[in-house]
């Protein structure tokens, strides 16, 4: 259980540098059942819900070809996270550890990272399944899976 302070036993938070702007620009928005990170489930899964993503102009056009792959790599900005935790009790486990060695949202730089199966491309939103964010989080880029670089024979 956390205390008062959000911290549960064996966390330990830091007083991080102040952020400076890495020159990233959101080019979509993200829209998920979930409005909680209680309801969020801890990882996507293929047989959830479908995801819409919004994309924002001028990055429509770069929606051209993308419905022939199967899966896509989502790349979020987790907006609502804390950034100052470097050990981290995980609710489901008795283990304290380091920030890096879990797959939490809770980072220096909270950035998301999904593999979602394409559901389809209509106009400027795109349907996936597979997410495990909130409704509302901006999204960073949006690319094949890295393990299909060309697209599926066929389509």
């Amino acid at each position: 259980m956390a205390s008062d302070n959000g911290l549960r036993e064996g966390e330990v938070a830091v007083a991080p540098p102040p952020p400076t702007d890495a020159g990233l620009v959101f080019i979509g928005r993200i829209r998920t059942p979930w409005t909680s990170r209680s309801e969020t489930p801890r990882q996507g899964r293929r047989d959830g819900p479908v995801c819409r993503i919004e994309i924002f102009e001028p990055w429509v056009a770069a929606l051209k070809g993308l419905e022939q792959f199967e899966q896509v790599e989502v790349i979020y900005w987790l907006h609502q996270s804390r950034r100052d935790l470097v050990l981290q009790s995980p609710a489901h486990d008795t283990a304290t550890r380091g920030t890096f060695a879990l797959r939490s949202p809770v980072r220096p730089n909270p950035i998301g990272i999904s593999t979602a199966a394409l559901v389809a491309v209509e106009g400027a939103t795109v349907l996936v399944r597979g997410l495990d964010c909130l409704d509302g989080t901006p999204l960073i880029d949006l690319k094949p899976d890295r393990c299909a670089f060309t697209p599926q024979a066929g389509d």
